[in-house]
Parts: C-alpha cells; sequence; structure tokens
C-alpha cells in the first residue's frame, strides 16, 4: 500500500540537510519504492514529505542509507514520523505530455 510520509525535524538546517542529500545519494541511487520526496523549512525545523509505494520499503531506506548519513554528518536528535495510507496522489506538472 502506497504511504505519505511527513517527518520534522528541529534544529536540522538546510546545509545539513544537502550534506547528508549528498552522502546518500538518493537522487541517482535512487531508493526501491520511493515516488516523490519534498522538502521544506519552516525555520525552525526541517520539514520532509514523502511518497513511497510501502511503509516497508521506506523503513529499509531509512536505516540502512538514510540514517546512516544522518550519523556521519553529526546530527543526533531524532525527527518525528508520521506515516499515513496514501489516499490520492495528484502532480499535474509531472503528467506524461500526449
Amino acid at each position: 500500500m502506497k504511504i505519505a510520509m511527513q517527518m520534522r525535524w528541529n534544529g536540522v538546517t538546510i546545509d545539513q540537510y544537502d550534506k547528508v542529500r549528498s552522502i546518500v545519494n538518493w537522487e541517482e541511487n535512487v531508493p526501491q519504492g520511493a515516488i516523490l520526496h519534498l522538502c521544506t523549512h519552516d525555520g525552525n525545523a526541517l520539514r520532509v514529505t514523502d511518497v513511497w509505494d510501502s511503509a516497508e520499503n521506506f523503513n529499509t531506506f531509512a536505516h540502512k542509507r538514510l540514517m546512516p548519513g544522518v550519523v556521519e554528518v553529526g546530527i543526533t536528535s531524532q525527527p518525528e514520523v508520521e506515516v499515513y495510507p496514501l489516499h490520492a496522489l495528484f502532480t499535474p506538472a509531472f503528467a506524461e505530455k500526449k
């Protein structure tokens, strides 16, 4: 079942996110089951929203790839993570042109 994952990580900066992004390299070595990734920052916390084909694939990525990169950057706090079944996904800007 497709899921939406929402993460709020207090105190993590955009610079730290970019370092983890470079280490983990999820954009070129796309993790199995990844569908969509969004990152924002509200001035206090990093906020990430992902869509995955399953919670299992998200958890595998988080434990085997993401968290080792987080540790390498020196982030010691833990995020607040919520996972929900995905009801609908609409991405008109990315629809295939016919």
